[in-house]
């Protein structure tokens, strides 16, 4: 083969390679550009989670957030007062269910693209939601209750109603056994969600770092 020629395809050759190269890094590049995107929306989601999780239990409430709530003919005033205490919860929980909607549809994006043993934070956040949910229901039950065969019931019941008001959110800051576990979410999401966005870890940025020269 002629050396022109050979040169020629080696070119060619060459010419391909730099421009697959090229193709796969701006793929990777945009690929980055998504994940960091939804890296920084999902943590602003969950520090909006957690200021909407604040809300919820707190326990101020105004007459407003129950006056729909109607008695049923067979309820008790105990009851009925029950009924409505609890029903805050509910309330509260709707005025931000679209957050909570968007933040467990993202969960599926952010195992695609992130990993799913880093969505941990999204399980157990629905966990919490859940948590609090339940302890208003059990609440509406054990509120009105009155009448014990003896002091160990009435103490056994006591210290069930102790146990869903601190998940409720009626109780002393140091007992609260939700924040703790909101505070551990939030770290551990901080944690990936920084990583992604500073392209901590990545080997493509690596490769990107210029030679320095000697």
């Amino acid at each position: 083969m002629p050396l022109a020629q050979a040169l020629a395809l080696i070119g060619s050759v060459v010419t391909i390679v730099l421009a697959m190269y090229g193709l796969d890094a701006w793929r990777r590049e945009h690929a980055g550009r998504r994940s960091i995107e939804l890296a920084e929306e999902t943590l602003a989601m969950f520090y909006e989670a957690a200021d909407a999780l604040e809300h919820v239990r707190n326990p101020g409430s105004f007459g407003s957030e129950y006056r729909d709530l109607v008695r049923d003919p067979n309820e008790s005033n105990a009851e009925f007062d029950a009924r409505r205490k609890a029903s805050i919860v509910f309330t509260r929980f709707s005025e931000h269910s679209d957050l909570f909607n968007r933040i467990h549809a993202m969960r599926y994006r952010f195992m695609a693209q992130i990993g799913k043993a880093q969505a941990a934070p999204f399980d157990e956040l629905r966990r919490i939601v859940n948590d609090v949910q339940a302890a208003a229901r059990m609440l509406t039950r054990l509120w009105p209750r009155n009448t014990f065969k003896d002091e160990a019931a009435f103490l056994a019941h006591q210290e069930l109603v102790n146990k869903y008001e601190a998940v409720f959110g009626w109780t002393l800051p140091e007992e609260d056994p939700i924040r703790p576990r909101m505070d551990a979410i939030l770290k551990d999401i901080e944690g990936t969600c920084r990583g992604v966005i500073t392209g901590k870890g990545s080997l493509y940025r690596l490769i990107k770092l210029p030679i320095r020269s000697s």
